[in-house]
């Protein structure tokens, strides 16, 4: 019996649609005239919903450990390639209490029809798509006649963001580019509070504080900024500095690095295998839902590589099974130039038909305030790029 099923949703006013759903807040439903937002909608099973929501909880603590684990061990630093220039910071900062070093995060899995759940990746640091999921998708999951467990999403950030209390929030280009201003927006009308919207590259750090283009000192602020850039960009060092010293305090918080990074995956695989840290239960969910990770190509059969902080499928490597490449994405932006790679057991994404197209869909679930919350649909190739689109995915059932 499939678990996920693909509802064709047309005919269908799309320009309606559209409208109303830039009402809500995703004003970005096409994209250079294209459509990012697709008119299906995906059905999942109930069970394999709450099947997801456990692997995501388990996965949330299994992280969280390696996390704790490495804290303060520069070697783990180094095979996590965490930039040299953030380990003061990392060390300097106290971790978070458990199961809080991201209140912003979103596990991207490979879900296939017939149950299988496994785990690509943890977007811990600035994951993209809230305004998809939480926006959109309860929305044209009514429509559908579907149930969306994304309808509480927006109270558990409020309540997140009440514990962080950011003054400010930004992205680069804020007010140009559509995407990433909408998303900061809308976590700032979703939030409760009054933070600013600002612009990233108008920030400035001057002896270690940090102000906007206006001058207005800036204490606390969420940004959609992924943090291992800040050994790479002009002023990255100085930000570095500022949060160092205790006069900015960034949110998600500057340990979200390490759980973002997929060397921490390697390095959780290597714990596992060596039957090191983890208890009979927390080794059943990495044995369950995760992949064989390292940083060698030790794999007789098929694998994919990828860079440690890439993004968008840039640096994603699909190789058959006689070690081949098969298959790469030469859209994106090749972030291994700049981090290290990891190569991770094959699990492709499942084919679906969307509109008469053949398209891979992957299952994304956020996890806000430490609470697994709310699904978010893209379907493309099989290396999940920026040309996917975004689909809807509901529960075919009660949640």
């Amino acid at each position: 019996m499939s678990l996920l099923r693909v509802l064709d949703r047309r005919p269908l006013d799309r320009a309606a649609t559209v409208k109303a759903l830039a009402d809500r807040g995703f004003g970005w439903a096409d994209l250079d005239g294209e459509p990012y937002w697709l008119d299906e909608v995906v059905a999942m099973d109930p069970y394999l919903y709450f099947e997801l929501k456990r692997a995501a909880a388990g996965l949330w603590r299994v992280f969280d450990r390696a996390v704790r684990y490495a804290h303060g061990r520069r070697e783990l630093y180094a095979l996590c390639g965490i930039p040299s220039l953030l380990w003061n910071m990392l060390d300097a900062l106290p971790l978070p209490p458990e199961g809080e070093i991201s209140r912003y995060a979103r596990f991207d899995f490979a879900v296939t029809p017939e149950g299988g759940i496994r785990l690509l990746e943890l977007n811990a640091d600035t994951p993209t798509g809230y305004a998809e999921a939480a926006a959109a998708t309860p929305w044209l999951c009514s429509q559908a006649g579907l149930q969306s467990p994304n309808e509480g999403m927006a109270a558990l950030l409020k309540r997140a963001w009440a514990k962080e209390r950011p003054d400010s929030v930004a992205c680069a280009a804020y007010g140009a580019h559509a995407e990433d201003s909408g998303t900061i927006d809308l976590l700032a009308a979703h939030s409760g509070l009054s933070p600013e919207c600002v612009d990233l590259l108008e920030l400035s750090v001057d002896e270690g504080i940090v102000k906007d283009g206006g001058g207005r000192e800036i204490s606390r602020l969420f940004a959609l900024y992924p943090k291992e850039w800040m050994a790479l960009d002009d002023g990255g060092e100085a930000l570095a500095y500022a949060i160092e010293r205790g006069h900015l305090a960034l949110f998600n918080s500057p340990h979200a690095i390490m759980l973002q990074s997929k060397g921490l995956q390697a390095l959780i695989w290597g714990l596992y295998e060596l039957d090191f840290l983890y208890d009979d239960q927390e080794r059943s969910w990495i044995h369950r839902y995760m992949l064989p990770t390292y940083t060698k190509p030790l794999f007789d059969g098929a694998y994919v590589s990828k860079s440690m902080f890439g993004r968008e499928g840039g640096s994603v490597k699909l190789y058959d099974d006689a070690g081949g490449v098969e298959e790469e994405d030469r859209e994106g932006f090749d972030t291994s130039v700049f981090f290290p790679v990891v190569y991770q057991h094959r699990a492709d994404l499942p084919a679906m038909r969307f509109g008469g197209r053949q398209l891979h869909l992957l299952t994304g679930l956020f996890v806000l305030d430490g609470q697994p919350c709310g699904l978010l649909g893209r379907a493309g190739g099989r290396i999940t790029g920026n040309a996917s689109h975004f689909v809807p995915i509901g529960v075919n059932g009660h949640v």
